[in-house]
């Protein structure tokens, strides 16, 4: 990891490069610690300049984190650290809800080596989440083919009287006659069956 964005925000302008004191700017003590770190103060800025960094770090108050990692994550998969300071961490604990997504917290008072760290291990929590989005989603898809196949053995179990063992074994049986995937037919018998129930 080596280059990063430097994301700034507040609604009121409070957190802007040109307001923030030049010794606890994220972008100064980043630089200081040896990484590339460029500086985006608006959506645009942070969009056109995310493909090159390797880490984002969010210079903004607690409650604005989760639309920001959101967008950030909607078009790259990179770390999303929060630059934690007396200015972004004003707020109580009740501002901060279940929906902030950050791999990682940073703060100007940390030496370089827990730099280092803090983006060593929001790197691996990243990716980690990614690998896990994925797991969920091939759940997610496994549990909906699941549920076509489960209503088209209940739907040939009645309408051929025979069991749901059978069913499932005339099903595979089919699938493999017509070289599909079994819940490509069991999809196919399930909605001609909703079809021919929707007639008058």
């Amino acid at each position: 990891m080596h280059s990063l964005l430097v994301v700034y925000g507040g609604l009121d302008g409070e957190l802007s490069p040109d307001k923030t004191e030049a010794g606890s700017r994220p972008e100064f003590i980043l630089r200081s610690c040896g990484y590339i770190a460029h500086v985006a103060a608006s959506r645009e800025e942070a969009v056109s300049l995310l493909c090159d960094a390797d880490a984002s770090i969010l210079y903004l108050p607690v409650t604005e984190l989760g639309p920001w990692s959101k967008l950030i994550r909607s078009r790259k998969t990179a770390p999303v650290l929060w630059w934690c300071s007396d200015l972004t961490a004003n707020l109580s604990a009740e501002a901060c809800d279940d929906n902030i997504m950050a791999d990682g917290i940073l703060s100007p008072h940390m030496h370089p080596k827990d730099i280092h760290w803090s983006l060593h291990f929001g790197a691996r929590q990243c990716f980690e989440r990614k690998q896990w989005m994925k797991e969920k989603e091939q759940l997610l898809s496994r549990l909906e083919e699941r549920k076509w196949v489960e209503m088209a053995k209940g739907i040939l179990s009645k309408a051929k009287n025979i069991s749901e063992s059978e069913a499932y074994d005339l099903l595979r049986k089919q699938a493999m006659n017509e070289r599909k995937r079994m819940v490509d037919v069991a999809t196919q018998i399930v909605k001609v069956y909703q079809m021919l129930q929707d007639q008058p």
